[in-house]
């Protein structure tokens, strides 16, 4: 593959109108067309910053950032985009608040610390091995990039472009958890991470899927 320069990896590559699944299952009246029109958003954001930060001979966002932090702003992107596009969701205002999106009008000033309804809402890098602080019991909905990070530098590994490769999302169980504490002593963070049967819920219920 012939390597790209900086000025084309601001440039996100375009989602494929055709890999959208219209047969998917979500609650609360969201549907795949509101998730693609948050998704654009999302590519028309990154690809104005990017090309402003190439202006100054500043690195991409998700070069610069910790791989983590980056995940969160393309998630935390999506909890405001989608509201947007579904009025029966809102962002959950609840500082840290659980989950993310919660139906509108449901909670006192669209409000709650912890609800068991609503969506949970990640990004990231990763196909499988999503993890979370806690079981739950909630609908999660993971949006899988691929992108550079701030790793790759020192790595040798060349620019490339920003891209959607499939949003996954299902109604998990508990027992589609796995659970991991730490000791007394340990700083480690609590997480919890999707069993192979919450990830095959996800996976059966996908909304969007590039194969590129």
């Amino acid at each position: 593959m012939t390597p790209i320069s900086e000025a084309q990896a601001c440039v996100p590559i375009p989602l494929e109108n055709g890999k959208f699944n219209k047969q998917c299952h979500l609650p609360y009246g969201l549907n795949h067309v509101h998730i693609r029109s948050a998704m654009q958003d999302f590519i028309d954001f990154l690809g104005f910053i990017n090309a402003q930060l190439h202006t100054k001979q500043i690195p991409r966002l998700e070069s610069f950032l910790m791989p983590a932090n980056f995940s969160s702003i393309v998630g935390e992107f999506m909890n405001m985009s989608i509201p947007k596009y579904c009025s029966s969701l809102v962002k959950n205002l609840y500082h840290n608040g659980h989950p993310d999106l919660i139906p509108s009008g449901q909670y006192p000033g669209d409000s709650v610390q912890y609800a068991h309804e609503g969506i949970e809402i990640k990004g990231s890098r990763h196909e499988s091995g999503w993890q979370g602080h806690n079981p739950e019991q909630v609908w999660l909905m993971v949006f899988h990039f691929d992108s550079n990070t701030s790793n790759d530098l020192a790595k040798g590994i060349p620019a490339k472009r920003f891209q959607f490769k499939g949003v996954y999302a299902a109604k998990l169980d508990l027992e589609d958890w796995s659970f991991s504490g730490r000791s007394a002593t340990s700083r480690r963070t609590i997480t919890a991470s999707v069993r192979k049967s919450g990830r095959d819920k996800m996976k059966a219920n996908w909304i969007y899927k590039s194969l590129s």
